[in-house]
């Protein structure tokens, strides 16, 4: 269903495509404005495509069809709820991105512009692809125009950096596609929703489920394969923290609602404990590490492998307070950990130097920037009234009523977040200026106070009134809910919430 009558999925495609062509033969100057023209129409076209989608409607709309090389290989296009609103996140971030890089980059210009672009391409083609091979196409792609924002515009230790992001991210992605072959076979299609409502045999389903995993698990990125991303985060240049964290993580995630638990619900069942046990160690061990850094940048990448820890543990929940709360920590996430990544480029554009023992008192001689990074710190604690309570509060209620143990381990992280996040804060803003220089430093200009702002904006939006981001998505997550149900696993009454695992046993032996 395409309720506009022309194709707004290729019309977004294609803006940031023609703009990063044309980048390549500006001035830098001209390269900046047209990169961000091109990133303000696709904000556009998203808060169109947003107005227009029909809540309650059929779940596929926008939807676009051009087959390629006959019924195998297709130009399909479409989105439901959660790709709208994973679209939204992309398209306002991007702009954000470039006034981020106004002046902070300086050599090779009209090249950053032109891969930040093709970021935006890559990312809402992701969301937005129908087709199996289309979908792989677009995942994979990504990595390359951020391998080179890092390899290219990135700190001293860049080339290392995204060699590591490079690899990691590309050794799960080949098992990945010969997971996608297969099925392709099986089904005869590379229709997504169709796949999304086949029935793989239940032996077939645990090697798909194992080989989705190693792709989208480096994605998110779960415990123990993460380490490459403090890495390209500390490397990166401020606007490719930003999308990193803010967008690409959500890949991941976006993959396991997409695929793993529609797909594999029974391996997804047999498979949970798993997936509870490695985020459980990841709340807490990442959280210890982020205590200890010294590197502001290291700091809040490890807390993005704490929450992106908490996303998994909503998902594979299986019930709907879990998956909307996974969905609204995601989003929120890459709201704030955004908003994080370009306070520390504010002050580091200044100083150049991401050492939280140069700083101190900041509140003094930079008030707005004090007050705007103390709701960011607050929104990633999830304090309530911003965006970050109401996905921790929903996917910890989801997650208590299936395992009381993971929940106990998350909150426990989450008591570990405030102390990493105030203890920063408290380091950076308060207390007496321990450099001559950092008491000088200039408050924010209007160009940071615009991107601050409107994120600052949205994440209070989410928190005062989440249902405008819920209800889009009410309706696939029920749909999700339902196909994993006759699948929901049964967990040992040892480490399950007491209702839910006698429930499971019952709800077991009903289906077989």
């Amino acid at each position: 269903m395409n309720q506009l009558g022309f194709p707004i999925l290729s019309i977004m495609l294609a803006v940031p495509t023609a703009a990063a062509i044309a980048c390549l033969y500006l001035k830098p100057d001209g390269a900046r404005w047209t990169a961000l023209a091109a990133t303000l129409i696709d904000l556009a076209l998203g808060i169109l495509l947003w107005a227009m989608f029909q809540q309650g409607g059929s779940q596929w709309q926008f939807q676009e069809y051009l087959p390629l090389f006959g019924d195998r290989f297709a130009w399909a296009l479409g989105i439901d709820g959660i790709a709208l609103m994973l679209i939204m996140l992309s398209v306002f971030l991007m702009p954000i991105c470039i006034l981020a890089s106004w002046t902070s980059i300086e050599k090779q210009v009209p090249e950053y512009m032109a891969a930040f672009l093709l970021v935006e391409v890559l990312m809402i083609g992701t969301f937005a692809a129908q087709d199996l091979f289309l979908f792989y196409i677009f995942f994979e792609a990504g990595l390359i125009p951020m391998y080179l924002i890092i390899g290219i515009w990135g700190g001293a230790n860049r080339i290392y950096a995204s060699y590591k992001f490079f690899l990691y991210t590309l050794l799960g992605s080949v098992l990945m596609l010969i997971a996608m072959l297969w099925m392709s076979n099986y089904a005869k299609t590379t229709d997504i929703p169709t796949l999304m409502a086949t029935d793989f045999p239940v032996q077939a389903q645990t090697w798909l489920w194992l080989a989705f995993f190693a792709s989208f698990a480096v994605k998110v990125p779960m415990w123990p394969v993460h380490t490459w991303l403090p890495d390209a985060h500390v490397q990166a240049p401020t606007a490719g923290s930003v999308i990193l964290a803010g967008v690409l993580l959500k890949l991941g995630g976006y993959g396991f609602i997409r695929f793993s638990i529609p797909m594999f619900p029974e391996a997804s069942g047999e498979l949970v404990t798993l997936v509870l046990v490695l985020s459980g160690i990841a709340v807490v061990y990442t959280s210890l590490v982020a205590l200890v850094q010294a590197d502001m940048k290291k700091l809040i990448a490890y807390s993005s492998v704490a929450h992106m820890a908490i996303v998994t543990i909503g998902l594979f929940a299986f019930n709907r307070q879990g998956l909307e709360g996974a969905m609204i920590v995601m989003l929120s996430h890459g709201l704030v950990s955004g908003a994080l990544f370009l306070c520390v480029g504010v002050i580091y554009d200044r100083l150049h130097t991401r050492e939280i023992a140069a700083y101190g008192g900041l509140s003094n001689n930079m008030p707005r920037y004090a007050v705007l990074f103390l709701l960011f710190t607050m929104a990633s604690i999830g304090l309530p009234g911003t965006s970050g309570f109401v996905g921790e509060f929903l996917s910890l209620m989801g997650a208590w009523q299936v395992s009381t143990w993971a929940t106990a381990v998350c909150t426990t992280g989450i008591i570990l977040g405030a102390g990493y996040a105030l203890y920063l804060y408290w380091r950076i803003a308060f207390g007496v200026a321990r450099t001559p220089e950092a008491a000088t430093l200039p408050d924010l200009n209007g160009r940071e106070i615009l991107s601050l702002g409107a994120i600052a904006a949205v994440v209070l939006w989410m928190g005062v009134y989440p249902e405008s981001f819920l209800a889009p998505m009410r309706q696939d997550i029920g749909t999700l809910v339902a196909r994993i149900d006759r699948a929901r696993p049964s967990f040992d009454p040892g480490f399950a919430a007491g209702s839910a695992a006698h429930a499971a046993p019952a709800k077991a032996e009903a289906h077989h």
